[in-house]
C-alpha cells in the first residue's frame, strides 16, 4: 500500500516510524516531513492547506490511505475532499472534527448529551462574560472557541486576570478563534489524556497518557504544547477506564452519529479526574503531542492495518495491543520558548544519543543544512526510552538527553513527578 502521510512534528515522527514497521507498506511519502521524517518516507513538496494538490499528488501516485497528523487540516475539510475524490483518509470529516475546532459545539454536546464536563457559558461579546465571571468567581477558565496553537486557554487565578483574558480573546488577540469564547469552572483533580479509535460505530481503547504543560520544573512558568509526557497513566484504573468509555466517549460517538457528522478518526479525551468522577475538559481530534510518541514507542500491533480499519469502517474485530514497560519522552526545547526565540543553532550527538537501549529519538523542530542538523521550532527533540519501569524509563531518557550536544537546547528535568516524585535526575 502506498501511504501519504501529512505533518512535519514530533506526533507525526513517531507516526511514520511506525508505519514504517508495516508489512503492509509499500511506499510512505510525507508532506511537509522533516528531517526525521525522511529516515522513513519520501518527502513530497505539498502544502496541506492545498486540497487539489494533494488530491492530484494522491491520484498520480496511487495512494491508498492518507493519515493526518495535525488539526488544521482536519477542520478545513482535507478529509471530506479526499473522500470525495474516492481517496481514503484517517481522521474526522469537517463536521466531526468541530469536537475540537469549536470548543463551544463540543460543550453544547454535553450539555444535551448528559456528558460530564465543567459548568460552563458560552460568549460572542464581553459584557455578557465579564457578568458572568464576576458572578461565579475566581479561579475560573477562558477558552478560545476556535483553534488557537494551544494558546487559547486561559486559567484565570483572579477576576481582573480572566477579564483580561475576555478583553486579549474579543480584541483579536488569537484572531478568528477569539470571535467566541467559553467560559468554564475551574475543575480541581489529575488530568489524564485518553485515546481511542472510532470507525463511526466501533470505540477501540488506545491507551492513556499524562503530559506536563508547564515550561519549567515543578508545573511552573507559561503552558506549552507539551514538555514531556509518559504512557501508561498509573492513576488511569481499569475502573476509570470503562467509566470514561461508559459515560463520556462512547456517548459522544453515539452523538456524533444522532447529528448526522458521525466520527472517524481518532478521538483524544483530555479528563480531568474529580471528585465526583471523571469530566471531560475538551476533545481533540488527532493524536496528541508528545504523548503519540509514547504511545507508538508502547503500541505493538500493525499501525497501517489499524488505521485503514477505522478509515474504513471495519474497526470491529481487531484489538490494539501495547507493551506492558511503560515508555517516557523527554522534550527539548530552544532556549526561550514558549516566548521568543532564535532558530538556527546546530544539534549534534543524536547518533550516539540514540544508541542506548530503548531509546527513539523523535523529530519536532529541525531543518537539514547539508550535512548539518539545525534547530527551526520551539519544540525540537522528543528523546523517548522504554524500560521495565517508569524510573528505567527516564533513566534512559535522560542520559539520552545529556548525550545530545546543543547548546541552545534545554528541557524540563522532572518529567514524571506525579509518579515519581519530585526528586530530579541532575545533568551530567
Amino acid at each position: 500500500m502506498n501511504v501519504l502521510l501529512i505533518g512535519s512534528g514530533g506526533r507525526e515522527h513517531s507516526l511514520a516510524w511506525k508505519l514504517a514497521q508495516s508489512p503492509r507498506l509499500t511506499k510512505l511519502y510525507a508532506a511537509p516531513g522533516n528531517p526525521g521524517i525522511a529516515e522513513h518516507a519520501e518527502i513530497v513538496a505539498l502544502d496541506p492547506a492545498d486540497h487539489e494538490a494533494v488530491i492530484r499528488f494522491c491520484l498520480s501516485n496511487t495512494v491508498d490511505l492518507v493519515v493526518i497528523g495535525p488539526e488544521v487540516p482536519l477542520v478545513a475539510g482535507l478529509v471530506d475532499d479526499l473522500e470525495a475524490a474516492r481517496i481514503p483518509a484517517f481522521g474526522p470529516r469537517k463536521g466531526a472534527a468541530q469536537l475540537e475546532g469549536s470548543k463551544a459545539y463540543t460543550k453544547e454536546l454535553c450539555a444535551t448529551y448528559g456528558i460530564p464536563t465543567a459548568r460552563h457559558r458560552s460568549f460572542v461579546e464581553p459584557a455578557g462574560a465579564k457578568h458572568y465571571i464576576r458572578s461565579v468567581g475566581a479561579p475560573i477558565v477562558v477558552k478560545a472557541d476556535g483553534l488557537a496553537a494551544g494558546k487559547g486557554v486561559v486559567v484565570a487565578m483572579t477576576l481582573a486576570e480572566a477579564e483580561a483574558a475576555v478583553d486579549m480573546m474579543f480584541e483579536g488577540g488569537l484572531g478568528e478563534a477569539g470571535e467566541q469564547i467559553v467560559v468554564e469552572e475551574f475543575m480541581t483533580g489529575e488530568e489524564v489524556s485518553y485515546f481511542c479509535l472510532v470507525d463511526g460505530d466501533h470505540v477501540l481503547p488506545f491507551g492513556s497518557a499524562q503530559d506536563h504543560k508547564r515550561v519549567f520544573d515543578g508545573d511552573e512558568g507559561p503552558n506549552t504544547g507539551g514538555m514531556g509526557a509518559y504512557s501508561p497513566a498509573p492513576i488511569f484504573t481499569a475502573e476509570l477506564e470503562k467509566r470514561v468509555l461508559d459515560e463520556i466517549v462512547r456517548p459522544t460517538v453515539k452523538a456524533m452519529q444522532a447529528l448526522g457528522n458521525p466520527f472517524r478518526g481518532v478521538l483524544y479525551a483530555g479528563l480531568m479526574l474529580t471528585p465526583q468522577g471523571p469530566k471531560l475538559v475538551e476533545y481533540n481530534t488527532r493524536f496528541g503531542d508528545p504523548e503519540c510518541q509514547v504511545l507508538m514507542r508502547r503500541f505493538r500491533g500493525d499501525l497501517l492495518e489499524l488505521l485503514l480499519a477505522t478509515a474504513r469502517g471495519a474497526l470491529n474485530g481487531h484489538r490494539a495491543e501495547f507493551s506492558p514497560e511503560p515508555a517516557m519522552i523527554v522534550v527539548m526545547a530552544t532556549r526561550g520558548y514558549p516566548g521568543d526565540y532564535v532558530k538556527g543553532s546546530e544539534i549534534k550527538g543524536l547518533e550516539a544519543a540514540g544508541r542506548g537501549e530503548g531509546v527513539e529519538i523523535f523529530h519536532a523542530g529541525t531543518r537539514a543544512d547539508g550535512e548539518r542538523l539545525l534547530a527551526s521550532g520551539g519544540r525540537v527533540l522528543g528523546v523517548t526510552a522504554c524500560g521495565r519501569d517508569l524510573q528505567d524509563a527516564r533513566d534512559k531518557a535522560y542520559t539520552a538527553v545529556d548525550a545530545v550536544e546543543w547548546s541552545d537546547g534545554f528541557c524540563r528535568r522532572d518529567i514524571g513527578w506525579r509518579v515519581l516524585g519530585s526528586s530530579r535526575p541532575d545533568a551530567h
